[in-house]
């Protein structure tokens, strides 16, 4: 799917012209209403969020039965990214499908829109600048992840998206959907021929199988949530090339069948 910079371009844009350089400690509701929007959470059936747009006023509903505050803060960003980003929009609905970023596949069947909307979203709650500035010096871990997430109150996948997006560490990162690995992106800093994966279940030996085998259970907890793992596991080795250590850390969710398993060099 080809994409562009116009959902990144416009949150900047945005931000701007609002004097913010970042909308972290704005509540869902004030960051909405602030643009003139009307924000409803309420339940809502087959979709995590709803744009209304109307001839005098735009309604940005969202699931009110998310269960994750980050991911309700996600869904209502992207709401808005639809609003800046696509005039045309009188209805539209979105579902785990369209807000996953890493459904890329998905995402095309939807359009460019929903890549735009994602982008978008991700500028707006991590806007480069601040995010950069807050991951200097540090190295990469899952803690990391986990304080980037309570940073910026977004969710670890869009942490992980950002982290890829950004190219700020050599990483692997691997969407894995009912026990199938649907795509991956690898940093280009990070060396190496990535084994034939997609469309086939993760490797026997990775952290990503186990979780497979253990019905997407947390089974990793604190210090051991990052794996040792080989080199092999992912990646080819080249003739006379001796294998190395790598790590694997994996996020699950239970609810979709997914795992997000991020791999970097140790």
């Amino acid at each position: 799917m080809k994409t562009n910079s116009k959902g990144k371009n416009k949150a900047k844009e945005v931000l701007n012209e609002i004097g913010f350089d970042e909308v972290t400690e704005i509540t869902n509701s004030d960051l909405v209403s602030g643009f003139g929007i009307l924000f409803i959470c309420e339940p809502l059936k087959n979709a995590d969020g709803k744009i209304i747009r109307g001839k005098t006023k735009t309604i940005i509903k969202v699931n009110s039965s998310i269960p994750y505050p980050q991911r309700i803060r996600y869904v209502v960003a992207h709401e808005l990214g639809h609003y800046f980003l696509h005039e045309k929009l009188e209805i539209h609905t979105d579902n785990s499908k369209t807000l996953n970023w890493f459904k890329v596949e998905d995402q095309a069947k939807r359009g460019l829109q929903e890549f735009e909307a994602n982008d978008f979203a991700s500028e707006l709650l991590m806007p480069e600048t601040v995010f950069r500035k807050f991951i200097e010096h540090k190295p990469f871990s899952p803690s990391l992840i986990k304080g980037i997430s309570n940073r910026f109150q977004t969710s670890l996948t869009s942490v992980v998206y950002r982290l890829i997006t950004l190219d700020v560490f050599p990483l692997l990162v691997v969407f894995i959907s009912d026990g199938v690995v649907r795509y991956w992106r690898k940093s280009p800093d990070l060396k190496g021929w990535l084994k034939d994966v997609t469309k086939l279940s993760p490797p026997d030996d990775s952290v990503a199988k186990e979780y497979i085998d253990g019905d997407y259970e947390f089974i990793y907890k604190g210090n051991e949530k990052a794996q040792e793992i080989s080199r092999s596991t992912w990646f080819k080795l080249n003739e006379n090339q001796e294998d190395s250590d790598f790590m694997e850390y994996c996020i699950p969710t239970k609810q979709y069948k997914t795992i997000i398993s991020i791999i970097w060099e140790v």
